[in-house]
């Protein structure tokens, strides 16, 4: 089989390694890829938002299958245009999409069918926002952009200095462009969070192990939002009680929900949960693999990737194997100095060598390229070092054992990644 897989990061990577382990894969291309993702598949220069490009692509090679894994493609339409040209595609219709790509659309769906998340209120315009927070007088108060933004439309105001500001970036100034149309004014929930991908066909759905993401800058969670600094699984907080509530209260509700609107949800649908002290609730759905919650997951996953994804295209998951190993992982990220603002690229990248040669550990390209035959950053998130061991306390040291050994000028990274984890199980 020929497969594509769209988008350029570390998600990306973590899955073409997967794919490759299959032995009915004989090629793999990556539309655009990375430095890194080129040791592992033939990079094409498309980017990921360039839909009929990738799609004429696909037509001319006779890819036999495409994975779209980035949120922009799959709103944009990307799995619509394969299936008209009868490729067979992972990932959700744009109708679909919508899930993530409008948090309007998203809050009001469980409205709607009632599924727990916090309260909130639209609007379109900035004054009347910040007159309903002063009105409100409850901080911290939470801000987001209706539409797509990298993963960082969100914040978080602790007064209503921050509240305006935030106001006037998202909404006047358009940081995140049309995406600031809109704003959701939300409730404050407070509770440990927990990543949930699954795979679903539309009727079934299949939880992956959990995770926990690291999304502030700094040690301690403190500092700007970013697209995540590391991740750890399993998520000691998701007990097993929690998980079932959470598959009759949420996960099958919102299944049924998109059903129930005429858009069957086909693919990786992403649940984040706040468990709070009046149980879980959906702070967001992503309507694809999380970046970087997926290098802790796919390593973890004992099941063949290609044969769940084909399951989920041909609608027959319930009969599919989704087995994960009883182990743990966590994945540190190194990013560019000043990253999530103003950072430097191209700098030289060494010690990776050093850091895959030890066990357990593999190491997922997000921002690199290759420049003069030596590999560089590219971006600013550079790398995801992620290792698997039996137990967290284990992967834990042995994934900064492994962030260790490379180098690169400015590099930065936390040094607290899965320490919440270990805290809960008392370690």
């Amino acid at each position: 089989m020929k497969i594509a897989v769209i988008g350029g990061g570390g998600r990306e990577h973590a899955v073409i390694k997967k794919l490759k382990k299959n032995p009915r894969v004989t090629k793999i291309y990556a539309l655009p890829g990375n430095g890194g993702i080129a040791q592992d598949a033939e990079c094409v220069a498309i980017k990921a938002t360039d839909v009929e490009a990738a799609v004429r692509f696909a037509v001319e090679k006779q890819i036999d299958f495409v994975v779209v894994t980035p949120d922009d493609p799959l709103a944009m339409g990307m799995v619509d245009r394969l299936k008209e040209k009868g490729i067979p595609a992972f990932g959700p219709s744009a109708k679909a999409a919508e899930i993530e790509s409008s948090k309007v659309f998203a809050k009001q769906l469980m409205k709607k069918y009632h599924i727990p998340t916090a309260g909130y209120e639209v609007f379109e315009e900035p004054d009347e926002a910040i007159d309903y927070i002063k009105a409100q007088n409850q901080y911290p108060v939470v801000i987001k952009a209706d539409g797509l933004a990298l993963g960082k439309g969100v914040v978080i105001a602790e007064n209503e200095k921050m509240a305006a500001e935030a106001l006037q970036s998202i909404m006047n100034d358009k940081i995140f462009g049309d995406s600031g149309n809109k704003v959701i004014v939300e409730e404050f929930l407070q509770g440990p969070e927990v990543s949930v991908l699954s795979f679903t066909d539309g009727t079934t759905l299949v939880p992956m192990v959990t995770s926990m993401d690291h999304k502030r800058a700094y040690d301690g969670d403190v500092g700007p939002n970013t697209g995540g600094m590391g991740t750890v699984a399993p998520n000691p907080y998701f007990t097993p009680e929690i998980a079932k509530r959470c598959m009759d209260e949420i996960f099958m509700p919102t299944v049924a929900a998109m059903n129930a609107e005429g858009r069957k949800f086909k693919g990786c649908l992403y649940f984040g949960l706040m468990l709070t002290q009046n149980g879980p609730k959906v702070i967001e759905y992503n309507c694809r693999f999380g970046d970087p919650e997926t290098q802790v997951v796919l390593p973890l996953l004992e099941s063949d990737l290609l044969d769940i994804f084909e399951a989920v295209e041909q609608e027959r998951l319930a009969q599919a194997e989704v087995r994960f190993m009883d182990k743990a992982a966590c994945c540190v990220v190194l990013a560019s100095g000043g990253y999530p603002k103003n950072y430097r690229t191209g700098l030289p990248v060494e010690g990776l060598k050093n850091a895959e040669a030890k066990e357990g550990v593999s190491v997922y390209h997000a921002g690199t390229k290759k420049a003069d035959g030596r590999l560089v950053t590219a971006g600013g998130r550079v790398l995801g070092v992620t290792a698997v061991a039996g137990t967290l306390e284990e992967a834990v040291a042995n994934a900064y054992e492994a962030a260790g050994e490379i180098h690169f000028e400015q590099m930065h990274f936390r040094k607290d990644i899965g320490r919440r984890a270990l805290t809960k199980r008392g370690i």
